[in-house]
């Protein structure tokens, strides 16, 4: 997986490496939530993640998995009128800057 991240092979994840990774995975991060993500892991702070950095950043995705009331929660955020379903509408009021 490191090597689908690091595009130039030289053993370092950039934050430009990890936003086209993002943005291939239907996610917009901007560039400082890319430098956030990067400096959560980056133990050295050089700026871009290592392979050990990287499985560290791996490590708490796994763990960060929501439970399911969270997710719920997160639902209804969306579903403004409560009937279960989220409308295109209703995306779009969440996420206007998504078109």
């Amino acid at each position: 997986a490191f090597s689908l991240f690091d595009k130039d092979g030289d053993g370092q994840i950039t934050t430009k490496e990890l936003g086209t990774v993002m943005r291939s995975l239907g996610q917009n991060p901007s560039e400082s939530e890319l430098q956030d993500m990067i400096n959560e892991v980056d133990a050295d702070n050089n700026g871009t993640i290592d392979f050990p950095e990287f499985l560290t950043m791996m490590a708490r995705k796994m763990k960060d998995t929501d439970s399911e009331e969270e997710i719920r929660e997160a639902f209804k955020v969306f579903d403004r009128d409560n009937n279960g379903f989220i409308s295109a509408a209703e995306l779009r009021h969440v996420m206007p800057f998504h078109r």
